[in-house]
């Protein structure tokens, strides 16, 4: 609420106070507390209680944190860097080494062997592993994207099963928990893991059956990562084709 990162209970009067104060950031930030008072028909008394809900010391403390506050709402306009082809021009020159090479017929190979594939990611991740799973089952056969794995448990699958199931995580930082318990509940069922991370030397790198780094410079725009998906449309696309292409042949 406001600059608190949690909510905090309000009695009928804070909560108007509290629109009040939402719908007119900027002029609250200038405001004197009997002008605030005024404008919310209440006390002066009332107001410091309130300010003393948001953990301020007084109203000059709440007034300078609601300035803050409403500074970085307005950040949005940030300039950030343009597009650097260069990190992708490396990673394209990356896929002609034939180790690079070996791996992705490594995982191809996985995925055909595999009788359940299943992709998950969160956040951006999130969207390219639905993307990955639509590609696979187009191009070689059914996959199942894991849209919220917080609240998609794999305990009811028959433990018989989990030999054969392979998963592919997406995850730009490598560090996702609840991906990591995915890969740690699979693992003690031999599953098969290929995860694709910007580094090898991530947790969820370490702990894959493969693992497809790209190693491009982390980006954040605020609080939101922006790291470019270039790399991560390539992998997906190069394992469902080399997957394919082994499929036809055999």
């Amino acid at each position: 609420m406001l600059f608190l990162p949690y909510n905090i209970s309000l009695k009928n009067t804070e909560i108007d106070i509290y629109n009040y104060i939402i719908n007119n950031l900027n002029q609250v930030g200038l405001m004197r507390i009997r002008e605030l008072a005024d404008a919310t028909h209440v006390s002066s008394s009332t107001i410091l209680r309130f300010c003393r809900k948001f953990e301020c010391t007084g109203y000059a403390d709440f007034r300078l944190r609601i300035q803050a506050y409403s500074k970085s709402l307005n950040a949005h306009h940030l300039p950030i860097a343009p597009v650097d082809e260069f990190p992708f021009l490396e990673f394209l020159k990356h896929t002609h080494y034939p180790d690079f090479q070996e791996k992705i017929t490594a995982a191809a190979n996985i995925l055909l062997t595999s009788d359940l594939v299943l992709f998950v990611g969160v956040g951006t991740s999130g969207i390219f592993s639905r993307y990955g799973s639509y590609l696979f089952s187009s191009l070689v056969s059914l996959s199942l994207n894991i849209e919220d794995p917080l609240n998609m448990p794999l305990y009811n699958l028959v433990d018989n099963h989990h030999q054969k199931i392979c998963l592919v995580a997406l995850s730009v930082s490598g560090e996702n928990e609840s991906i990591i318990n995915y890969i740690n509940h699979l693992k003690t069922h031999h599953a098969q893991v290929i995860s694709l991370t910007n580094s090898g030397n991530a947790t969820i790198a370490k702990l894959s059956s493969i693992n497809l780094a790209y190693y491009h410079n982390i980006e954040m725009y605020q609080d939101t990562n922006i790291t470019s998906q270039l790399a991560v449309t390539y992998l997906l696309e190069a394992l469902a084709r080399t997957a394919h292409q082994i499929k036809a042949v055999n």
